[in-house]
């Protein structure tokens, strides 16, 4: 079972706990970090923008990524949130498995 970290960011930390809690009662991710706010400095429409924002970790397994990405999506306030995947290559394999065990109801 392949298991990926999930990156996302928010405006808010209550944003960031409600698409936290919503992913876990999904059983989508096994554990959301809701981690302490920093600063963004980014292009866009044509422009640099600076915003303090709160960094979200999702730890899930691949085979739910799609339903994840959708939910996501679906909770998140920006026009173009920002989700990366990346692949957990090695870990603890008791955690790993965790994270199995804890997202197995989404197939």
């Amino acid at each position: 079972m392949e298991t990926i970290v999930v990156m996302t960011n928010l405006p808010d930390q209550e944003s960031a706990q409600r698409l936290a809690r919503a992913l876990i009662e999904a059983r989508l991710a096994a554990c959301v970090n809701v981690l302490a706010p920093c600063f963004s400095i980014y292009h866009w429409d044509g422009k640099i923008e600076t915003a303090q924002e709160v960094p979200v970790w999702i730890k899930a397994s691949r085979r739910n990524y799609d339903k994840l990405e959708q939910s996501i999506r679906q909770h998140h306030p920006y026009e173009l949130p920002e989700i990366i995947a990346v692949a957990v290559t090695d870990g603890l394999p008791a955690y790993l498995a965790w994270v199995a065990a804890e997202t197995t109801t989404n197939n």
